[in-house]
């Protein structure tokens, strides 16, 4: 379970959260919804200690961490265009995890393959399209094995079908048992995977 406890931050007079409060069991997806501007951002990036806290706790299967080892997939994909589907996905698992580069290839091309990716393994970011540099985006999440994967805004202009399929790919996900953070603007998207809600502002 993930717990966010007295959680606090103010950008000068703007209060964004104050003394928030969630609960989220293994393996269920959250949604945070609410207007722009409103923080659901600013959630995703202290959780992944991209941006800091003024106050609060995040406690990760009963220990309190600094961060909550969150692989975050961001809304613009922030893939590297000078190298490869596959270059972008080991870099960080060589470079932080400290696996070998026969064992990031491996497990590389094991979630490529997932992912139905398996055929773009050389090919570089201009060379995709938006659907597939979000699922090169997520495989990328999930080569550092996060406890935690978030998704900042992941429909954000898509068409119907494309948002269809990013639908269902985050509800396999739960297969996989991984705890999985959703900020959205798009209603409908979030009531079609949710097992809980979070609205920003709803609690300042």
């Amino acid at each position: 379970m993930f717990e966010i406890r007295d959680l606090n931050k103010k950008f000068g007079d703007k209060v964004i959260f104050k003394d928030l409060n969630l609960s989220i069991e293994d393996g269920s997806i959250l949604t945070v919804i609410g207007p722009s501007g409103g923080g659901k951002t600013t959630f995703l990036r202290m959780l992944a200690g991209l941006e800091s806290r003024d106050s609060g706790e995040f406690i990760l299967d009963g220990e309190v961490v600094t961060e909550a080892e969150v692989g975050l997939v961001f809304q613009s994909f922030e893939l590297f265009a000078h190298l490869s589907v596959l270059e972008n996905i080991t870099l960080a698992p060589i470079n932080v995890l400290k696996l070998s580069k026969d064992e990031a290839r491996a497990e590389a091309i094991a979630l490529l393959e997932k992912l139905d990716l398996a055929e773009l393994v050389s090919s570089y970011p201009y060379q995709l399209s938006g659907g597939q540099k979000q699922r090169v985006a997520l495989a990328r999440a999930l080569a550092m094995k996060p406890k935690i994967l978030a998704y900042d805004e992941p429909t954000s202009a898509l068409d119907p079908e494309l948002r269809k399929q990013v639908e269902e790919l985050i509800l396999s996900m739960k297969d996989t048992g991984l705890t999985q953070i959703v900020v959205t603007h798009d209603i409908n998207f979030a009531d079609n995977i949710s097992d809980q809600k979070f609205e920003v502002g709803a609690n300042v």
